[in-house]
């Protein structure tokens, strides 16, 4: 039997323990396995895979990133790239292909199932924002880091009574800035879900200052209405291979801390975090579960199970349907927003 790994979209930590994962496993029961380079681009035109030892997968679990390389390459765009997919997989021998992404890549994988590939999942995004599952592998290292980027944050701004603003990634959903703005202690965290108007922020630092608070420090995803803020983008709105736009172009956390350091007396500092959320080596829970998900996964291909995928459910894993995840966007729920809102 031949197994192929694939990881798609952005790199994630946690990505190498879950492959490490589904090597060592396969390699228990016999199976020879075979590493996609560069996520769907490596299975169009002549392809491009490896066979994986044991020794590829010694020393990676601490490691951030992928080993097989990632891109955002979308085969849904050209129905040639999908045959060519189709092809690929039947010419390489595999009788499964484990495919580690998030909405984006697990689409494709859903299509290529309805095709009759023999294709498992593996939930992963550092954005948290996949249906069903409650974890996603690189969302506790990206929330730490947020985390971590806050509790230095705190003593510059106390010790300058400033604002601080801090640029999230997490895309359409607030899963990033929500959790790890409770984590830091977030005075102010706007997500996509609950869009709030510029006169609400600016409402709640005058009332900080009236109680003798002379800092504050928000937190902004990146994916927040800028026109309820009544903000413009300073990107030119450049979109990737899925059609979502890219965030980090439209500066929302330097728009933000511009106009506030206006509207109010504060003076304003903007960070950006971007892609050091996703990089460097991944939290222990992130190592952890990233290994059950890979485990499970390989379980799921060797028992032929195509078109699912593990979902963690409270402590447990569970199996669900890829279809299932990919329907529709996890949102942040106003009861965690609003704990947020309580705790300012």
């Amino acid at each position: 039997m031949r197994i192929g790994i694939l990881t798609g979209g952005g790199d994630a930590p946690g990505l190498n323990a879950a492959i490490r994962a589904v090597t060592r496993r396969a390699e228990e029961d016999g199976w020879e396995v075979v590493g996609v380079h560069n996520g769907w681009a490596g299975l169009v035109g002549d392809s491009d895979l490896h066979q994986l030892q044991r020794g590829d997968v010694s020393g990676i679990l601490p490691m951030g990133g992928t080993i097989l390389g990632t891109s955002r390459l979308n085969p849904l765009r050209d129905e040639a790239q999908m045959r060519q997919v189709l092809d690929n997989l039947e010419r390489a021998g595999l009788d499964q292909l484990v495919v580690m992404g998030g909405d984006d890549t697990l689409s494709v994988a859903q299509e290529l199932c309805q095709r009759g590939a023999p294709v498992v999942g593996v939930p992963k995004t550092m954005d948290n924002d996949l249906q069903v599952t409650e974890y996603c592998i690189g969302f506790d290292t990206a929330v730490a880091r947020v985390t971590e980027a806050l509790d230095r944050l705190h003593t510059t701004a106390a010790s300058h009574h400033r604002l601080m603003v801090l640029e999230v990634m997490g895309r359409d959903t607030g899963w990033v800035a929500i959790m790890g703005g409770l984590a830091g202690g977030a005075d102010i965290i706007l997500i996509p879900e609950y869009p709030v108007r510029i006169e609400e922020v600016v409402a709640r630092l005058e009332e900080r200052r009236s109680k003798g608070k002379d800092f504050s420090i928000l937190v902004v995803a990146e994916g927040v209405d800028l026109g309820g803020l009544g903000l413009q983008p300073a990107g030119a709105g450049a979109r990737d291979e899925f059609g979502h736009p890219q965030l980090s172009s439209q500066g929302v956390g330097s728009l933000l801390s511009d106009r506030l350091a206006r509207l109010t007396e504060f003076e304003a500092r903007v960070t950006v975090l971007g892609h050091t959320q996703r990089g460097g080596s991944p939290t222990a829970y992130d190592r952890i579960w990233a290994s059950a998900v890979g485990s499970a996964a390989f379980d799921l291909a060797r028992q032929g199970r195509a078109g699912m995928m593990p979902a963690k459910i409270g402590s447990q894993i569970e199996t669900v349907p890829i279809s299932e995840v990919v329907a529709s966007q996890r949102r942040v729920p106003e009861d965690l927003y609003q704990l947020a809102r309580y705790l300012h």
